[in-house]
């Protein structure tokens, strides 16, 4: 039976970040069967990092759309929005 990994609008996001960015790194995880897990796993780490920031930012003073705003500025482009493999 095969595993499913359910994708939300990160995991969403940072597939067609990677077709477009990536192409080469989607075709090695298409090889290997794994693209669906590696953009679930991107997606989760995104969210918990993400969390994690929020309540850290609004314990400093930020509102929450602040917070919000500012987090994802943080962590975005560690696991979503990867750089081009031409600028690697």
């Amino acid at each position: 039976m095969k595993t499913t990994f359910p994708l939300t609008g990160y995991g969403l996001m940072a597939e067609r970040h990677w077709r477009e960015f990536r192409p080469r790194m989607v075709r090695e995880l298409e090889a290997e069967g794994r693209l669906q897990e590696a953009l679930y796993e991107a997606q989760e780490r995104t969210l918990d990092e993400l969390m994690n920031l929020e309540t850290k930012l609004e314990a400093q003073g930020l509102t929450v759309q602040q917070a919000q705003a500012q987090a994802w500025e943080m962590v975005r482009e560690s696991y979503i929005l990867l750089p081009s493999e031409t600028d690697e």
